[in-house]
């Protein structure tokens, strides 16, 4: 919510007040605090990425998300080997985000047999696909598509590692 709908609500809320019985304000409670992901935010982990994809001599498509998937910062990398990885790199980031998992683990779930998990529409299952978390909270990802699932993966560990304190 942001600043002028925070107002609006607490106008609104002083000025039932006057009118509303204690028992109704009582249960009406504290609305919870949500950490989001910032650009600016995005933009350091999409930073520290693409330095390990340069180190590792990985060019790579960079995709952050916040926590209901939906992308916030796309970056393809010179020399990136696949066009694919347009599309590859937000579906591990949204994947990541939706199931608040890495997507090695949903690959590897697929892998031990649960093939009906690829039927998950918009979701790319496969390593590369990293939470974004602040206090222990998912607030997005972020999903890598480079030349290997071990790059993909390490690249995407190395952007993530940006917004530890």
């Amino acid at each position: 919510m942001n600043a002028t709908t925070r107002s609006a609500v607490a106008g609104l809320v002083i000025l039932m007040g006057s009118t509303a019985s204690p028992a109704w304000s009582q249960a009406q409670g504290q609305l919870p605090q949500k950490t989001v992901l910032t650009l600016e935010a995005a933009r350091r982990v999409i930073a520290a990425a693409e330095a390990e994809a340069q180190r590792t001599n990985a060019p790579a498509v960079l995709a952050i998300v916040d926590d209901g998937g939906w992308l916030i910062l796309l970056e393809r990398m010179d020399h990136a080997p696949m066009l694919a990885s347009v599309e590859i790199a937000p579906g591990k980031a949204r994947a990541a985000a939706i199931y608040r998992k890495p997507t090695q683990a949903l690959e590897e779930t697929i892998n031990r047999g649960r093939t009906a998990a690829v039927t998950a529409p918009g979701f790319v299952q496969m390593q590369g696909g990293v939470p974004l978390m602040v206090d222990g909270e998912v607030v997005g990802a972020i999903g890598v598509s480079a030349d290997t699932p071990m790059h993909d993966q390490q690249i995407a560990e190395a952007g993530a590692h940006a917004l530890l304190p």
